[in-house]
């Protein structure tokens, strides 16, 4: 795993567990593709911040799993305001220089890693 992958994706969880906005903000790219259980697409950094404050969510890593370069499966547990019992999940991250550029959460580890291997092959083809 390379460096500027696991201190960008260091960086998404420790600015989104904190709830600091403005750090979260720094840590994505411009755009940002996000999926989660309610939408996907490309949202601005500002939007990014926004979604981690009305969320609250907080993301414990629990395992990481190397597809790539750019590339990486983490398994977490995911906790929020209005559940503090932890849900695993798995996201799919992807990371320009020192930047987080995809966040794109799954429900479960497999479910990620399929993503995951279908994103590599699909930058590979290009």
């Amino acid at each position: 795993m390379t460096m500027n992958l696991e201190a960008a994706i260091n960086e998404w969880h420790a600015s989104v567990n904190a709830g600091a906005l403005m750090r979260s903000a720094a840590a994505v790219g411009n755009p940002v593709v996000v999926l989660g259980p309610k939408g996907a697409g490309p949202i601005t950094p500002s939007q990014f911040a926004d979604w981690v404050e009305r969320s609250g969510i907080r993301l414990i890593p629990r395992s990481w799993h190397p597809i790539s370069e750019r590339l990486m499966v983490v398994e977490q547990d995911a906790t929020w305001p209005e559940n503090q019992q932890p849900t695993r999940v798995a996201t799919v991250f992807r990371v320009a220089d020192t930047k987080v550029t995809a966040a794109l959460r799954l429900p479960d580890l497999r479910s990620a890693l399929e993503l995951a291997y279908i994103c590599r092959e699909m930058a590979a083809s290009e």
